[in-house]
């Protein structure tokens, strides 16, 4: 019965594991079969700012100051330009992102680990029951040099690992403000997608620009932009078969040894 009733157990654990795997699989299951003989389908332009995941961005503000007015005055504060001021300033507006990453990493680590334990244990006292312990092990108690526990473990690591990483991304973006912070900076969104032979290439752009960093065409460099978040990846029949199937990803995962 007790075997039974762990197999039982261990079938319907495996069965429950299956339906997770198969539900969290289901969605990028579908879209692929969605896209045999077409590829990938480019998304709809939305409001970035009506995304279900997009969140406003909260920052430590300064005091706000009345900024002062000149009525006879040609010039504007903050204009480049004499008569207007071209650089995007107000929730709408576009800017073009300058991309220009290059990183080059390499790092290398080993370790070694070498461990012996030894414990060796025996019964003094032990409620006045060690006396009994010579009638159940006549043999064992009271053979010289015997010690009622003995135990002892070995153990060895060796583990010696490098990562090369090289990166290079040079691209131009434009990018939408969708947000101006009480201290007047931008808060821009960007996001890219080219399909080219069933492979679809993506790039998200956001992150936090002064006004007064904006060139006076209309784009700023990456490294002037703060909270910066560049992903760029894609989606196809390439990128699926640069990747194991998601049963030996759920089974890398699970599997502890």
């Amino acid at each position: 019965m007790k075997k039974s009733t762990i197999l039982h157990s261990n079938l319907a654990r495996i069965m429950v594991l299956s339906l997770g795997v198969i539900q969290v699989s289901g969605c990028n299951v579908m879209s692929r079969m969605s896209e045999i003989g077409d590829g990938p389908e480019l998304t709809t332009i939305d409001n970035p700012v009506a995304a279900e995941n997009y969140q406003p961005v909260s920052m430590p503000m300064p005091t706000p100051q009345a900024v002062a007015e000149n009525p006879n005055s040609l010039w504007r504060a903050g204009a480049k330009a004499f008569f207007k001021d071209h650089r995007a300033k107000e929730v709408g507006d576009i800017l073009t992102v300058n991309l220009a990453i290059t990183d080059n990493a390499t790092l290398a680590n080993r370790t070694e680990r070498d461990r012996i334990d030894t414990e060796d244990s025996d019964v003094t006292g032990l409620l006045g029951f060690e006396d009994k312990l010579d009638e159940i092990f006549p043999e064992t108690i009271n053979a010289p040099g015997t010690n009622i526990v003995s135990l002892g473990s070995t153990s060895s690591t060796d583990g010696d690992g490098t990562i090369t990483r090289s990166e290079a991304v040079n691209l131009q973006l434009a990018a939408v403000v969708t947000q101006i912070l009480p201290n007047g900076n931008l808060v821009l969104m960007g996001s890219q997608e080219v399909v080219v032979n069933s492979e679809l290439r993506e790039l998200l752009v956001t992150g936090v620009v002064r006004t007064s960093d904006i060139d006076t065409d209309n784009t700023i460099e990456h490294t002037k932009i703060a909270e910066m978040r560049v992903a760029y990846g894609g989606r196809g029949t390439l990128s699926q078969l640069q990747q194991p199937r998601w049963g030996m990803q759920v089974w890398d995962i699970l599997f502890p040894f």
